[in-house]
C-alpha cells in the first residue's frame, strides 16, 4: 500500500504548511542520512521519483515567479587544507545489455512573451589556486564510433541571430 504525506491546504488567505526531513545534528562524526529510494523491480521498471513544483496562480502580485527547486551540498569549515564541501552527483541509469539513459537538461519554452530560461554552467573563483574546471567530454567507444559534441545557435525569425563565444581567460 501507499504512505501519503501532505499538509493541509491553506484557507481563503496565507500558505499551505512546510513538509520538513531533517536528520539531527552531532557534536562528532557524520550527521545522519536521508535517502530516498524507490524498491527494486524483479520483473518491471523500477518506480520514478518525482521532484516537482506545482504550478501558482498570480492572481494577488503578478509579479510572482514559479517555485524553485533547490539541490545543494553542504559545506565544510574545516580548518584543514583537506576539508572540501560537499559534491553533487547526477548519474543515469545503466543498462546492462542496452544503452544507458539520457540526460536531458533543458529549459521551458518562453510563455506569450518573455524569454526562455538560460542555462548556466560556472565554476566558482578562487582567491588561492586555480579556479574549478568545467569539462565537456563523449565516452570512448570499444567497437563503434564514439559520440558527437554540437553546438549549435537557434534560429530566430527577427534581427540577427544569436552569437557564439569561445574566449580564453585573462592572464
Amino acid at each position: 500500500g501507499g504512505i501519503v504525506m501532505k499538509t493541509v491546504n491553506a484557507g481563503t488567505s496565507g500558505v499551505s504548511g512546510a513538509l520538513s526531513f531533517t536528520s539531527g545534528t552531532t557534536s562528532r562524526g557524520a550527521s545522519g542520512s536521508i535517502t530516498l529510494a524507490t524498491g527494486t523491480a524483479t520483473n518491471g521498471k523500477g518506480g520514478n521519483i518525482v521532484l516537482s513544483v506545482s504550478p501558482g496562480t498570480a492572481s494577488i502580485d503578478p509579479t510572482d515567479s514559479g517555485g524553485d527547486v533547490i539541490v545543494r551540498a553542504g559545506d565544510s569549515t574545516a580548518a584543514s587544507d583537506t576539508g572540501s564541501g560537499g559534491a553533487i552527483s547526477l548519474t543515469s541509469g545503466l543498462g546492462t545489455a542496452r544503452s544507458s539513459g539520457d540526460f536531458v537538461v533543458h529549459t521551458s519554452n518562453a510563455g506569450s512573451s518573455g524569454v526562455s530560461g538560460k542555462l548556466s554552467f560556472t565554476s566558482g573563483t578562487s582567491s588561492v589556486g586555480n579556479s574549478g574546471l568545467i569539462s565537456m567530454v563523449t565516452g570512448a567507444a570499444t567497437n563503434g564510433k564514439s559520440g558527437s559534441m554540437n553546438y549549435a545557435v537557434g534560429a530566430g525569425t527577427t534581427g540577427v541571430a544569436g552569437n557564439f563565444y569561445l574566449t580564453g581567460g585573462d592572464s
